[in-house]
């Protein structure tokens, strides 16, 4: 429960959290970053960490000289295309083969394997571009590509786009307007704004499955 409570606070704070880390780490922070957002998006059992926020903090700092925008770009784009080719390495050599009564299968489960599986099955490569976009959805994605054996060369040209866009929009968007002031007066309910535009798809799709049913 703390670490929720902590989580949440992290999430819902990041703009007081990541300038108290770029002012006691400086440069460190660079490589910080690289690691919350490599683990939310290489480690199917992480889907928690805050992406979109993340990105969308850094490039408010970034555009008040805090951070170096084009090296926030860079260190994003290269732990996105990082952390989705190691989470495909993952599918592709555990695959369906996780047992599940593991501490790996209780957490990537049947329903949740089953969802982001329907979703990959429906809108093909395409999909590994769109879940950027998705939290939770953009960490089984890269999952269920490597346990579906999608051949990666086609895998990483969707990865390397989806890394690309994404990074750039969350940046960007920060860049011009996280500090409008009454977006910075009000960075709470931004971020809350961000997550559920951000899970509005998933929200649709589960909607449209209950309809159909």
């Amino acid at each position: 429960m703390d670490l929720i409570k902590g989580l949440f606070d992290f999430i819902m704070h990041i703009d007081v959290h990541l300038t108290e880390i770029v002012s006691q780490y400086h440069a460190w922070v660079y490589g910080i970053v690289f690691l919350i957002v490599f683990i939310e998006t290489g480690v199917v059992i992480m889907p928690f960490l805050p992406g979109d926020s993340l990105l969308f903090a850094s490039g408010a700092l970034a555009s008040l000289g805090a951070l170096n925008l084009w090296v926030s770009l860079l260190v994003f784009f290269v732990a996105a295309v990082l952390g989705d080719s190691l989470n495909y390495e993952i599918g592709h050599k555990l695959g369906k083969s996780i047992p599940e009564d593991s501490f790996l299968g209780r957490m990537v489960n049947k329903e949740r394997m089953q969802k982001a599986q329907d979703f990959f099955n429906k809108h093909g490569g395409k999909t590994i571009v769109i879940a950027r976009f998705m939290p939770v959805i953009r960490t089984f994605i890269p999952f269920i590509a490597g346990a579906s054996k999608m051949r990666y060369k086609y895998f990483i040209m969707y990865n390397v786009t989806g890394a690309l866009l994404w990074v750039l929009v969350g940046v960007f968007s920060g860049y011009f307007f996280g500090n409008i002031p009454v977006v910075k007066n009000n960075f709470s309910t931004v971020i809350l704004a961000i997550v559920f535009v951000s899970i509005l798809p998933a929200i649709i799709g589960i909607l449209r499955s209950k309809f159909k049913k």
